[in-house]
């Protein structure tokens, strides 16, 4: 591939693939990302070093916008990263989720499909359509259920989880009406540098580091499929290369924990590389009333991306926590600069931690 156009390139797994896919020098990478609230600058500064780099900054749901693009850098594949994903704002706000991921992706969907059909027989037959999407979608499994594979029923249980079903279907009725070569993909939860702490794993390493509450919902026994945000991305661009157009591939880290067991993990390595004489950061755990509608239980078997395409992660649950509480640790200014007051005050509404 020589040109990429990434949407939502600007955001946690969108940025991570663009360092990646800039391990090629050959490849020039469009960015078109609105920058919401969790596009940090920094993030976007360190992207801009980067050879071949173009940012853009627009809206999917822009179709104007969208089709020049498509005419004036000719990608030969869309990476379609751009969503609202956090599931406590879709509570709270859930028409942002549906106006971007649903409306937004069929008006990405419409653009593309346009500019695909123009092309000529070789371009049209390299062309990729990637759509990022999540295990949420499945809904939640009981204790002893098997894992979600890519005919689990859809059963979603967030307006995030809703939203993102949606989008996936209109995914593939272009494959399957036009057809569009697309490919979906559905991850397990990402962890890792450049992740806005609003997440699990980021906002308690912020936190501890602060002697501030580590807050976990209901029981913190919620298990969830820990995907080092790496090992997501180099999956993705196994798909690039080598997916089957309009299959879906499960993505996922081949590790269950649960949240107090992750919240415990990060505690152990802040007391190994930030020791506190006379201090364990698990002191600072804090139950909390929990989230409305909250999944028990989410599970990835990624057999088949395994069997058909020979991926599988390369880090270990231990080994990329161990990096990311690193990268954290070495990278203070870019959490710092996430501490505004607003995010002080979505703490205080999700939480009851007061600034």
């Amino acid at each position: 591939m020589n040109q990429l156009l990434v949407t939502g390139g600007g955001g946690f797994i969108g940025s991570n693939f663009v360092f990646l896919t800039q391990l090629n020098s050959n490849t020039a990478t469009i960015n078109l990302d609105k920058l919401t609230y969790a596009s940090h600058p920094h993030t976007l500064q360190a992207l801009s070093q980067i050879p071949n780099y173009h940012f853009i900054r627009g809206d999917i749901d822009d179709q104007n916008l969208v089709t020049r693009l498509l005419q004036d850098y000719q990608p030969d594949a869309i990476i379609n990263f751009a969503a609202e994903s956090h599931v406590d704002r879709s509570i709270a706000n859930p028409n942002e989720f549906i106006q971007t991921n649903v409306v937004g992706t069929a008006n990405l969907l419409e653009t593309t499909r346009l500019y695909w059909q123009e092309l000529d027989a070789p371009q049209k037959s390299a062309f990729r359509f990637i759509h990022i999407s999540t295990d949420e979608v499945y809904g939640s499994l009981g204790p002893q259920d098997p894992a979600f594979s890519e005919t689990t029923p859809y059963a979603p249980n967030s307006p995030y989880a809703a939203s993102k079903a949606s989008s996936d279907h209109l995914v593939r009725a272009y494959f399957h009406t036009y057809g569009l070569p697309t490919i979906t993909t559905n991850c397990s939860n990402n962890y890792g540098p450049y992740q806005f702490p609003e997440k699990l794993i980021p906002l308690i390493i912020a936190q501890a580091l602060n002697q501030q509450p580590l807050p976990i919902y209901g029981d913190g026994l919620n298990v969830r499929d820990w995907l080092y945000v790496e090992d997501h991305c180099r999956a993705i661009l196994t798909v690039l290369e080598r997916g089957e157009m309009g299959e879906t591939y499960n993505i996922g880290g081949n590790s269950e924990k649960t949240n107090l067991a992750v919240v415990k993990e990060i505690c152990e390595l802040l007391n190994e590389l930030v020791p506190k004489p006379g201090f364990d950061y698990q002191s600072l755990i804090t139950f909390v009333k929990d989230r409305p509608g909250h999944d028990r239980r989410y599970a990835i078997n990624c057999t088949k991306i395994k069997r058909e395409l020979g991926w599988q992660p390369q880090e270990t649950f231990s080994s990329g926590l161990r990096k990311t509480v690193q990268w954290y640790l070495k990278n203070q200014a870019w959490v710092n600069a996430v501490n505004t007051s607003d995010y002080q005050n979505w703490l205080a509404q999700q939480y009851g931690i007061k600034p």
